[in-house]
């Protein structure tokens, strides 16, 4: 695939998954490959397109209003590397703890192979958990600990 057709693609995913669970779970399978692999924390890989689409699910569980905002994209022969915003509300169990109604906005990095016109593994970081917490008011801060 060309540059401008792995960026064309990684596009239609934020499209989706931002239009909600719905779009996301429904293009899924066209975007990514069965066997797709995410690699996240040490020890916590998602492996094939089934444990995917349950992790994707959990996002809207607990923010049916997330979205993803694609800020920097590069193309270097069959990587994407891709710097978003996501943000949402939290409307559903996030960790055992319940809804609080609250806006979050939280950054990410991510590295996607793509082959045969298909996602096919993907490194990723986000500050995702504890940035979401602290801005829900969930985590002590510094003038608390004293």
């Amino acid at each position: 695939m060309s540059a401008k057709e792995i960026k064309a693609l990684y596009r239609r995913w934020a499209e989706e998954f931002s239009k909600g669970k719905a779009a996301a779970m429904a293009v899924i399978d066209e975007l990514y490959a069965p066997d797709f692999v995410e690699h996240g924390a040490p020890g916590e890989d998602t492996h094939g397109v089934k444990d995917f689409k349950k992790s994707v699910s959990g996002y809207y569980s607990v923010s049916p209003d997330i979205h993803l905002t694609i800020d920097d994209m590069v193309v270097e022969g069959d990587k994407v590397a891709v710097r978003v915003t996501e943000s949402g509300t939290h409307k559903g169990e996030f960790m055992g703890i319940p809804p609080t109604n609250k806006k979050w906005t939280v950054w990410g990095i991510f590295i996607d192979r793509i082959a045969g016109g298909k996602i096919v593994e993907e490194w990723g970081s986000s500050d995702l958990t504890l940035s979401v917490m602290k801005q829900l008011g969930l985590t002590p801060t510094w003038e608390k600990a004293k």
